[in-house]
């Protein structure tokens, strides 16, 4: 077993326990803008997840599916913020 199995076979258990931590902030947040934060982090969990994935399937398509997830992650994030700002001038 070569070191880079090693490490993806750690990091991926961490992966899903950062996900679980994450979606527990998701739900159990307080304010609006703590739930947007811990969706934003779940996509870039997810980001890392497609890379590992892609490494240890040595599958580029993986990749580049990570980095639309990414594009779609800000834009996404942009536009909660727009929309929480126009929210508190009201």
């Amino acid at each position: 077993m070569s070191f880079l199995e090693i490490c993806l076979y750690i990091s991926l258990p961490l992966i899903i326990i950062s996900v679980l931590i994450s979606l527990f902030r998701l739900i159990v947040g307080p304010d609006i803008a703590d739930r947007i934060v811990a969706l934003d982090t779940m996509t870039s969990i997810g980001i890392a997840f497609m890379a590992a994935f892609g490494v240890f399937m040595r599958k580029t398509m993986a990749l580049d599916v990570a980095l639309i997830l990414a594009l779609i992650s800000f834009l996404g994030t942009v536009s909660f913020a727009y929309y929480l700002e126009r929210r508190n001038l009201q």
